[in-house]
């Protein structure tokens, strides 16, 4: 068995000798552009060039080395058709997507964000509290990881509200599905959590009609994808008032460059990517698994659909 590895961050040999380990069985090929290397069996990728799609046609398997898919799906039919593309389920992803956005939702709700202002203005000022009633929490994407974050703030018993493509049932918490449901959903949404996977049908679905339907002094916390959202439209609104601010770990360019206006605005919180990263171990194991699996011809968990996006 060859496994041929591809990492965009120089961070190959942990993940080479991780792989040795749990796959003793079979060798690792490390991709580097430029060098010829001999068919390989599966391939574990992490937002490969298009210089290495040559050999992603010739595996029986291509794992992606994180959640979202979209760094491969944007290849589109150049991604060969026959090959199944492999997500990670969770490994280790979920609890940490859970710790972020509880502690964003706490942070505002309990006005820590507004304490922070008021100790850098050495002001000693108790705030009005709000009511938990009047702050349903909306989760976007109620996948592996929206139902983790789902569970989690369910302890601190907000109002819990999920949307979703297709219709989900989760107890406690309000679901809506499709089209149909996305108004209502957002209608009645006082924090906002989008956790979708990108797709041409996810791009700028939050923008300032869509934004606009929150409840008056919303806040948006966004932990997918920064094309999700529409930069601009943020800001007017932020700044109108109807939202009281955001959260935003994800951004269309990344490094958010030092001219954004988000670095000026207060209201919003940054942080570089970081609410949930790939946990080596825990992905090569539950890859490892997967590879051997699917050698001895059984089916595996997290096949992608290309159609879908996820």
């Amino acid at each position: 068995m060859r496994i041929l590895l591809q990492r965009s961050d120089g961070k190959e040999a942990a993940w080479i000798a991780d792989f040795k380990t749990l796959l003793p069985e079979a060798e690792i090929v490390f991709w580097r552009e430029g060098e010829a290397v001999e068919p390989c069996d599966y391939a574990v990728v992490w937002q490969p060039p298009a210089a290495m799609l040559p050999e992603l046609g010739c595996v029986k398997a291509i794992f992606n080395t994180g959640a979202g898919v979209d760094a491969l799906l944007k290849f589109g039919d150049a991604l060969p058709a026959h090959v199944p593309l492999v997500r990670l389920d969770d490994a280790g992803m979920g609890v940490q997507m859970a710790e972020y956005v509880s502690h964003a939702v706490l942070r505002h709700f309990r006005r820590f964000d507004d304490y922070e202002a008021q100790g850098r203005a050495g002001i000693w000022q108790p705030l009005p509290a709000f009511d938990k009633a009047d702050f349903p929490v909306g989760v976007l994407g109620v996948g592996v990881l929206g139902t983790r974050v789902l569970q989690a703030l369910a302890q601190f018993e907000f109002p819990l509200r999920g949307w979703s493509r297709s219709r989900r049932h989760l107890d406690g918490v309000a679901c809506f599905a499709g089209e149909e449901g996305l108004e209502a959903f957002l209608r009645g949404t006082r924090v906002l959590v989008c956790m979708l996977p990108l797709t041409p049908e996810t791009h700028n679905l939050l923008d300032r009609t869509r934004l606009s339907m929150l409840l008056p002094g919303a806040y948006v916390i966004n932990v997918a994808r920064g094309a999700h959202l529409a930069e601009p439209d943020l800001l007017t609104l932020i700044r109108s008032g109807h939202i009281a601010g955001a959260t935003l770990d994800v951004f269309r360019n990344e490094p958010l460059p030092q001219q954004h206006p988000f670095w000026q605005e207060p209201r919003i919180t940054i942080t570089p990517h970081i609410s949930a990263a790939t946990l080596r171990r825990e992905s090569v194991a539950q890859i490892a698994a997967k590879i051997r699996r699917l050698h001895a011809g059984d089916s595996v968990a997290g096949i992608v659909n290309r159609l879908q996006g996820y």
